[in-house]
C-alpha cells in the first residue's frame, strides 16, 4: 500500500513539533589554534638552524659563511647544550674544526648561553648564500668613481685608434686606472 504525501499543512505542523539540530560552530583558525602548541614546543626544544642561517653571515663572518651551513641544531638531553650540525665544503673542514671554539662562542651568542656545545662536520657541497644588501653595497662601491672632463678627453683621445671590437674594453681599463691613480704618473 502506497501511503500519501503530506499537504502543506500537515508539512508546517509536523515541522514545527521537531526539533532541529543547531548548526555546527566552524573550527577556529589554524593560526589560533596551534599557538599554544607552537609556543611550548618553542620553550622545549629552541629555535633550529633554521633560526642561524637568515643570520649566518653575520654569526661566522663573510669568509666561514661563504663555506658551511648550518643543517640541523639537536637539544641536549636534560636540558643540556646540544649539537649544531654544519654543512662544510670538503677541503674548508679541518678550517671549520680549528675554529670550532670561536664558531661556538658566536652561535651560542646568538641563540643564548649554552645552547651548543658541540659542533658535527658534515662534508658536502655548499650552496652560495643569497647576497644581502651589504654585500650589494660593498660590490658597487668598488666601481671607480667617474673622470673629470680632461682626464675623460684624452682617454678618449688616445682610443681613438683603437679597433671598435677592443674599444670599449680599453675604456673600462682605462677609467679604472685612472680613477686608482688619478695623478697620472707613468
Amino acid at each position: 500500500m502506497v501511503r500519501a504525501l503530506p499537504t502543506d499543512a500537515e508539512t508546517r505542523d509536523i515541522l514545527s513539533r521537531k526539533r532541529t539540530r543547531p548548526a555546527p560552530r566552524p573550527a577556529p583558525p589554524v593560526g589560533r589554534a596551534l599557538t599554544k602548541f607552537v609556543r611550548e614546543l618553542d620553550e622545549k626544544y629552541g629555535r633550529g638552524a633554521g633560526a642561524l642561517e637568515p643570520r649566518w653571515r653575520e654569526i661566522v663572518g663573510d669568509q666561514l659563511a661563504r663555506v658551511t651551513r648550518p643543517q640541523k641544531l639537536s637539544k641536549g638531553r636534560g636540558g643540556t647544550g646540544g649539537v649544531l650540525e654544519l654543512r662544510v665544503a670538503g677541503p674548508a673542514a679541518l678550517l671549520v674544526q680549528h675554529q670550532s671554539a670561536e664558531i661556538l662562542s658566536r652561535v651560542n651568542l646568538f641563540l643564548g648561553a649554552g645552547s651548543v656545545d658541540r659542533l658535527r662536520i658534515a662534508q658536502g657541497p655548499v650552496a652560495p648564500l643569497p647576497m644581502t644588501a651589504p654585500a650589494r653595497a660593498s660590490r658597487a662601491s668598488r666601481r671607480p668613481p667617474p673622470l673629470d672632463a680632461a682626464a675623460q678627453a684624452e682617454l678618449d683621445r688616445s682610443l681613438a685608434a683603437a679597433p671598435e671590437g677592443l674599444k670599449t674594453a680599453l675604456a673600462t681599463l682605462g677609467r679604472a686606472v685612472l680613477a686608482a691613480d688619478p695623478k697620472g704618473s707613468d
